[in-house]
């Protein structure tokens, strides 16, 4: 295949509010901000710079009828982390932890590298991993 990853959807309870924590909060940028004819509202964050995206799914928002009835499954904090790699794992920690982000996981100290998992709002998780060896240039 031929190809990349341009988005990884994340299913959210109110798309506003996750937007909010995502800007406000994690230091996320607003990557789309579409409403199409039919009233629904495609949004996406992601990092400065990166191509990849979340698009923020709001349960029970589609409008689509085959888009609603194979979404019904989808439910917020029910999926394995999205793991960010940042080059200082505790500094990011105590950055995103002085905006309001609560860290189940605090940093953590690994043979490969430390990490740390946050979660979203609603309770989506995801994992900063600082790999050692790792550097940003």
């Amino acid at each position: 295949m031929d190809g990349k990853i341009s988005q990884i959807p994340l299913v959210v309870t109110n798309k506003e509010k996750s937007l909010a924590f995502f800007i406000e909060k994690a230091g996320f940028v607003k990557k789309t901000d579409v409403t199409g004819p039919g009233g629904y509202r495609y949004v996406t964050v992601g990092i400065a710079g990166q191509d990849v995206e979340v698009a923020l799914f709001e349960v029970g928002s589609a409008t689509d009828p085959v888009q609603k009835e194979w979404s019904k499954p989808w439910a917020p904090g029910k999926t394995p982390p999205i793991v960010l790699i940042v080059p200082d794992c505790r500094k990011t920690h105590q950055e995103l932890t002085e905006r309001g982000v609560e860290f189940p996981q605090a940093p953590l100290d690994h043979p490969w590298g430390t990490t740390a998992t946050f979660k979203d709002p609603d309770g989506n998780l995801f994992s900063i991993s600082q790999l050692r060896g790792w550097s940003k240039t």
